[in-house]
C-alpha cells in the first residue's frame, strides 16, 4: 500500500533574505525541528533530463565548517553514485578527488567544536 510522508525544511530569513536559522523535520524518521547550518538539495527532472538545486547556508556558518560540509557531501555523492551505478572506476576517481580536497584544505586538522 502506498503512503505519503513529509520532510520539511524551514528557513528564517533576515531583512536581506539571507538565511538566519534553518530547521528540518522528518516525523517518520523521528526528527523534529532539528537545527542546521546548511543544506544542499538536488532534484532530478526526468523529462527535462536536468537537475535543480537549492543550496543554502546560514550567514553564521564558518568557512572551515563549510569546507568540511562540502567534503562530506562529496563523499556522500560518491557513495550514492557507486550504489546506483556500480561504476567502481569512476568511484575510485571521485574518491581520489575527495582525498585531494581534504588534503588541500587540511581537513584532518579540523576539530569538532562544542
Amino acid at each position: 500500500m502506498k503512503r505519503k510522508t513529509q520532510i520539511t525544511l524551514t528557513v528564517t530569513l533576515d531583512e536581506n533574505n539571507t538565511p538566519e536559522d534553518m530547521e528540518w523535520s522528518a516525523p517518520d524518521g523521528g526528527v523534529k525541528e532539528q537545527s542546521m547550518e546548511a543544506f544542499f538539495l538536488s532534484t532530478w527532472d526526468k523529462d527535462a533530463q536536468e537537475s535543480a538545486r537549492i543550496d543554502l547556508w546560514s550567514k553564521e556558518m564558518p568557512v572551515d565548517q563549510m569546507q568540511v560540509f562540502v567534503h562530506q557531501t562529496l563523499i556522500g555523492i560518491n557513495a550514492s553514485y557507486l550504489k546506483a551505478t556500480d561504476d567502481t572506476q569512476m568511484g575510485e576517481a571521485m574518491q581520489q578527488f575527495c582525498d585531494f580536497f581534504a588534503s588541500e584544505r587540511n581537513l584532518k586538522d579540523i576539530k569538532k567544536r562544542n
